[in-house]
């Protein structure tokens, strides 16, 4: 493995796969060199029905494992001799523990500049936060409440953290990151980062925490509104909504906790 090397996101979506063999047939304009990003999620939509080994969008279970916005910097590791024209990279703007230095996995090389050279200067800061999302963020109850609202409908797309389509916790991470503040990008990660807060203490703007029985790492994660009621991206084809916690939610709801933003 040579030394990492810094490049950027040239593409408005750039995939990260948890191999450079993940994509699907049905995944080709996504990996194309010039993606079509609305293209690839219309195919997906043609089987709706389809479920974690189908060609739909839950299909990309463990095959997606992110994704990257235009201009965002990557850590290029290595590139796939068997595969040309794929590079491993770390996205230092998604915190990971799989990685300490940002999540790792495989992107085509033509979504990303031409990487720099070995130690050339570090990896830059998020950009200053848009004036539209400063003042979504300022009529709601909770900064994160307004910037997750905007997305209410969009449908659920595994491991999506863009505007394009959005997981549970891509959400939450997508949503904090517009407000300026860089957080875990994965569920449990997001709940070992955040200031553990007790049920009966949430308020707008903290986050819910699921587990499934037996487990020990939060598989869900929701923007709390108000005791007992979340903005959240289930896996159920409905898409991003705003509801109360549902009795299956209730029996899985493991903790709260709070990010604090930049002032």
């Amino acid at each position: 493995m040579t030394s990492s090397r810094l490049a950027h996101v040239t593409v408005p979506v750039a995939n990260v796969w948890t191999r450079a063999d993940s994509p699907r047939a049905v995944d080709a304009a996504a990996t194309a060199a010039s993606p079509d990003v609305t293209g690839w999620l219309a195919l997906l939509d043609e089987r709706p029905t389809d479920g974690h080994d189908g060609d739909g969008r839950l299909g990309l279970h463990g095959r997606l494992d992110t994704q990257l916005a235009l201009g965002e910097p990557v850590l290029v590791d290595d590139e796939d001799p068997d595969l040309p024209g794929w590079v491993h990279v770390v996205a230092p703007w998604q915190p990971s523990s799989l990685d300490p230095r940002g999540y790792p996995g495989w992107v085509r090389a033509a979504h990303l500049s031409e990487p720099g050279d070995p130690g050339e200067a570090g990896v830059p800061p998020l950009p200053d936060v848009d004036p539209q999302v400063a003042r979504l963020a300022a009529e709601a109850e909770h900064p994160l409440l307004g910037v997750s609202r905007r997305h209410l409908g969009l449908p659920y797309l595994w491991a999506g953290a863009t505007p394009y389509g959005l997981d549970c916790s891509g959400l939450v991470h997508h949503g904090f990151r517009a407000l300026g503040l860089v957080v875990p990008r994965d569920a449990d990660d997001q709940q070992d980062a955040a200031e553990p807060v007790d049920l009966d203490e949430v308020r707008p703007g903290d986050l819910y925490f699921f587990t499934k029985p037996g487990a020990t790492r939060a598989y869900h994660v929701g923007v709390v509104v108000r005791p007992g009621a979340m903005v959240h991206a289930p896996e159920t084809g409905q898409g991003l909504v705003e509801e109360a916690l549902t009795p299956p939610r209730q029996e899985t709801l493991s903790g709260a906790g709070r990010f604090v933003l930049p002032l």
